[in-house]
């Protein structure tokens, strides 16, 4: 019996009185019936006008009109320059990551966690501190001389797109560093033993290895941006009008629900021709760690491109030691690790400090915002725990959050026990159409499921936004138990068998007491990515009731004042605490797996 069940083809911890289909069918039909469907609506009904007729005239308005064409433009620039900075920016950080102690490691990862896992909006607000007129970064220029007026750092592009790199940063980080960590060390040792130095390793050998790290973070990056508008809105001003921005005026404001299809079906077109080019130049198969490499012209492309940064790294070492020649009290690789450091720490300077600027400005005197704050008072907490609208606002926002974590956790870990059955078929279809959510811009899916919520009065509902939060929470719950699947022996398994343990029984008494700290994580994300949501709240929502992030963002666009700053301290808070529990819970799941 126990030899039959093992070779039946189960991986670790999958029941075997169950088949794949049957595990992840639950999680298929929620994205079917409330991602798939409403995205095709959508496509459906920007060819329809008010009176149901066919038509392309929501197309042809967008072409006609330079505005729209002008906000296509901004979005589609902003986005790039985002990726290539956030790439540039966050190489250091992962390479460090992968480099030094799992334990430090872990210590680094948590300055990374936090921002990834605060409010967009609460680091929107921090740049809004930081570089406002009479923000700190103009007050401490203005205080050594360097400048005798103020900057003008907000409200325009530059302020966007600092904004935008300071929210995608931790998105390249962490897709990055899981593909660098599994790049084999000794080829770096092994080059080096053949005589090469250490740029020479790392651009022959790490850094084209690591490329599917890169393109998968640069690829989630620029999609995600093309679809948001929350940064941009708050930091870029009226001439940063991304063209979601427009999705959301169009829906809010009633004018035409087809022309906001157009702009939406726009949007996802082209998400779908960048995932066509990405496959040409790549290959989609190395999202999930397989072969990268193509054939024919975009193949010899690619390695022409490799072999000119093969180059460039010949001359950097060169240069290199020309600047720090080796010496027995400075090892070149001393002076590299100082300078990978540098650049590191900077970087992580620039997630986590700019946040915890908006604590002070929570506790000033002012009723305006400014820099230094005049402290000391409790003023703006009192209102904020006094006002009736705040408070109703976090605990809808903390019960959907409940909500929409436990059904994402269950679902997901359901397809996540499916996705490692030795026996499923077609296994990267499968794992791609549920994590494609995050593939998809959110307010495309706001739009669908508002198009789709609408007939069915759910608009307004906290079930209705526990629904919606869960398409969007289901694939970070995925990734998250999949890595502690991965992690799990099987040997473990066998032995119950081999006793006479059914499969219920090994679940039950052996593998869930192993893996159940990676699951409650995986619930503390889900319930983070609904806490922190605006962009789907907006749709599903509309102006029935409202979650702490609308609130928030309703006070942000109309006031800004210290009780934003003492909102977003208390939120900020929430996530922390949340996060560091997260991370205990993952790294003590990992040590009982490895035991």
């Amino acid at each position: 019996m126990s030899t039959k069940r093992h070779e039946s083809g189960v991986r670790p911890g999958v029941m075997a009185d169950f088949s794949w289909a049957i595990l992840i069918a639950p999680t298929l039909a929620l994205l079917t019936l409330l991602f798939i469907f409403p995205v095709a609506q959508v496509l459906w009904l920007s060819f329809y006008d008010p009176a149901g007729n066919f038509t392309i005239s929501n197309y042809e308005k967008l072409a006609a009109t330079p505005a729209y064409l002008q906000s296509l433009w901004v979005t589609f620039e902003l986005s790039a320059s985002t990726t290539l900075l956030c790439i540039l920016i966050g190489y250091p950080v992962a390479y460090l990551l992968v480099s030094v102690k799992t334990s430090l490691s872990r210590k680094l990862l948590i300055l990374v966690l936090i921002p990834f896992w605060t409010s967009f909006l609460v680091r929107s607000f921090a740049w809004m501190v930081l570089l406002g007129r009479q923000g700190a970064i103009n007050n401490v220029l203005m205080s050594l001389g360097i400048i005798d007026q103020p900057l003008s750092l907000i409200y325009n592009h530059t302020g966007a797109l600092i904004g935008m790199v300071h929210v995608m940063l931790p998105l390249f980080v962490l897709v990055a560093a899981p593909v660098m960590s599994r790049i084999d060390k000794n080829l770096m040792n092994a080059a080096a033993t053949l005589g090469a130095g250490v740029s020479q390793s790392f651009w022959r050998i790490f850094f084209p290895l690591s490329l599917p790290g890169v393109a998968g973070g640069g690829i989630l990056i620029f999609v995600t941006s093309l679809g948001f508008f929350i940064t941009p809105g708050l930091l870029g001003g009226r001439h940063e009008m991304v063209i979601s921005r427009i999705i959301v005026r169009e829906i809010q404001e009633g004018v035409s629900w087809g022309f906001a299809s157009a702009l939406s079906v726009l949007l996802l077109v082209a998400t779908v021709v960048f995932f066509i080019l990405y496959d040409r130049l790549v290959g989609l198969s190395s999202l999930s760690g397989g072969d990268s490499r193509r054939r024919g012209t975009v193949a010899a492309g690619l390695q022409k491109l490799l072999a000119i940064i093969a180059a460039a790294g010949d001359i950097m070492e060169k240069a290199y030691r020309h600047v720090f020649p080796v010496r027995a009290d400075r090892p070149a690789l001393r002076t590299g690790a100082a300078l990978l450091w540098t650049a590191a720490a900077l970087a992580l300077l620039f997630l986590v400090l700019p946040i915890l600027f908006i604590i002070p400005v929570s506790f000033t005197k002012q009723s305006f915002i400014g820099w230094p704050p005049d402290l000391f008072s409790w003023h703006w907490y009192e209102r904020f725990a006094s006002s009736p609208l705040w408070s109703t606002a976090m605990i809808r926002s903390i019960a959907i959050g409940i909500g929409t974590g436990i059904l994402a956790t269950v679902l997901g870990t359901l397809a996540a026990y499916a996705l490692v059955s030795r026996k499923m078929r077609w296994r990267a279809f499968w794992l791609g159409l549920v994590i494609s959510p995050m593939m998809v811009p959110n307010v495309v899916i706001g739009v669908a499921i508002f198009y789709l919520f609408a007939p069915l009065k759910l608009i307004g509902s906290g079930a209705g936004l526990a629904l919606a939060h869960t398409v969007i929470a289901l694939p970070y719950v995925v990734v998250t138990v999949l890595a502690v699947l991965k992690g799990y022996d099987e040997r473990l398994n066998q032995a119950a068998w081999t006793m006479g343990a059914g499969t219920w029984q090994t679940f039950k008494r052996i593998q869930l007491p192993l893996i159940q700290t990676g699951i409650f994580a995986a619930f503390l994300f889900a319930f983070v990515k609904s806490f922190d949501d605006l962009t789907i709240a907006l749709f599903v929502t509309a102006g029935l009731t409202s979650t702490l992030p609308k609130e928030m963002w309703d006070a942000a666009t109309t006031e800004v004042n210290p009780e934003l700053a003492a909102v977003s301290t208390v939120t900020l808070f929430i996530v922390l605490a949340v996060i560091i529990v997260a991370e205990r819970l993952q790294s003590r799941g990992a040590l009982h797996l490895k035991k």
